[in-house]
């Protein structure tokens, strides 16, 4: 009983949907103020690194930590929008890195949401998530079919069967009543 609490996967599916939803809940703001004042944002954090198009990656940088934040939380395509957090946490992490150097304090939330995301990229949503959902929906549509092909084919072959079965009496009796 207790080796069953311990390691099952419903505490593994439990622990992955509290770090989805805390990840994306406490992540999602940064997105917001992003979009509150683009400009501020692309000056301080996309000029310094001498990308182009800064505006328009601030725009990506935005939607995909918002984007992302909501597809972990609900738990659709949370692989896709974990791998969108783990991009714009790269460029964060490599941002703080070039202009403060190793500074521990500007990068352990950089990190820790590294990890996070990481972890539900490698390990997947779930059990309680929308993507788990959509699966049992799918693989319960394809066993159904499966199984109505199934028995439509024992249906033909319990005809083919029962045809052949009775040709082969008629056969057998036509033949043996002109024999004689």
């Amino acid at each position: 009983m207790l080796s069953t609490i311990l390691t099952k996967s419903f505490s593994k599916d439990t622990a992955l949907l509290i770090l989805r939803v805390i990840t994306g809940t406490v992540l999602i703001h940064h997105g917001y103020e992003k979009l509150a004042n683009i400009e501020n944002f692309a000056d301080a954090f996309v000029r310094p690194l001498h990308l182009p198009f800064p505006i328009f990656l601030s725009y990506i940088a935005a939607f995909s930590e918002i984007g992302g934040s909501w597809l972990l939380i609900i738990g659709l395509a949370t692989r896709f929008g974990a791998l969108a957090i783990v991009g714009t946490i790269t460029v964060a992490i490599y941002h703080a890195l070039v202009t403060s150097g190793f500074n521990i304090f500007l990068l352990e939330l950089l990190l820790l949401y590294f990890a996070s995301a990481t972890s539900i990229a490698l390990t997947g949503p779930g059990n309680f998530s929308l993507d788990e959902v959509i699966i049992r929906i799918l693989k319960s549509e394809d066993e159904e079919e499966i199984i109505s092909s199934q028995n439509s084919k024992e249906v033909e072959v319990k005809e083919e069967t029962s045809k052949g079965g009775l040709f082969q009496f008629l056969q057998a009796n036509i033949l043996s009543d002109t024999s004689s």
